[in-house]
């Protein structure tokens, strides 16, 4: 897919990313997009076309992946969250909305946690936290064993899990369209992520009571690794926080049902928005009392 709108596409600090121009006045606010494990900025598209109706658009590759560099070899969340804020040095951009996806959410959330006043807020989509010993010894033998296999033997598993098995024949070209970013990606880069993010899904716990922005936490009815129990069970701890459920939907929603997806980014962005202009303008009233 072609999105018309692309302002920029370049490679600086080691990032490769794309800055998409609203279709809104000037002075539209920005949207960050951040991708899972194994995707790259392309994965966005679906969102991309809704979100410049209204948002500048800055999508960009993560470390290890599309065109951005390789992290170390044990890299924490905390580079990955570094990675955001020195793109947004880079092209002078101050304060921004902050989504993510799977592995993307969970830096998006440390990103707003480490960085408060670069964050206007923040939604996680199909996000994971606190797993059960079941779940945590599925991704950790999984991650064990990416040096030992080649990167596209367990691809069918993963499609499976992402879009169901068989694949429905309405979702066909969508498992085409991943399993060819899941063939493309680095496996040193992929490698490296993986492993963060089979064991980064307690580090929020006890967190998420400091998240000062309005949070959404967005996911599937049937993503049973990034359950709806999870995404309730972070709403519930952040004071501005709240869970949305997709019915039918699993891991990859945000390109299964765009339309859904999107309308429910979009609303929560807009009350967003409008929470951060109440808050300014409160914040002036209160200064030219004082004065």
């Amino acid at each position: 897919m072609k999105v018309e709108r692309t302002l920029e596409r370049a490679v600086t600090r080691g990032t490769a990313y794309s800055v998409y121009a609203p279709r809104a006045a000037e002075g539209a606010e920005t949207v960050v997009l951040i991708h899972g494990v194994g995707m790259n900025q392309s994965v966005w598209f679906p969102q991309i076309e809704a979100l410049t109706a209204h948002y500048r658009v800055i999508a960009y590759d993560m470390l290890g992946h599309g065109g951005s560099a390789l992290p170390t070899p044990a890299p924490t969340l905390g580079d990955y969250a570094a990675q955001l804020e020195d793109l947004l040095d880079a092209l002078q951009i101050e304060r921004v909305h902050v989504v993510g996806h799977s592995m993307g959410a969970l830096v998006a959330l440390e990103f707003a946690l480490t960085h408060p006043c670069r964050s206007l807020s923040v939604a996680a989509l199909n996000a994971v936290y606190d797993r059960t010993p079941e779940q945590r010894e599925a991704v950790m033998s999984r991650a064990e064993t990416l040096a030992d296999v080649p990167l596209d033997a367990g691809i069918d598993v993963t499609l499976a899990r992402w879009f169901g098995d068989p694949v429905p024949a309405h979702l066909a070209d969508a498992a085409r369209a991943v399993r060819a970013l899941l063939l493309s990606v680095d496996p040193v880069g992929y490698a490296r992520t993986y492993r963060l993010f089979a064991r980064a899904d307690n580090a929020h716990i006890g967190r998420l009571p400091e998240l000062g922005v309005p949070a959404l936490f967005l996911t599937g009815e049937c993503d049973a690794n990034s359950s709806p129990a999870m995404s309730r069970a972070m709403a519930s701890a952040v004071p501005l926080g709240r869970a949305e459920i997709i019915a039918n939907e699993r891991h990859m929603m945000s390109v299964t049902d765009p339309v859904q997806v999107n309308e429910r980014l979009l609303a929560f962005l807009f009350e967003a928005s409008k929470a951060q202009a109440s808050a300014s303008s409160g914040t002036r009233a209160d200064a030219e009392r004082m004065q």
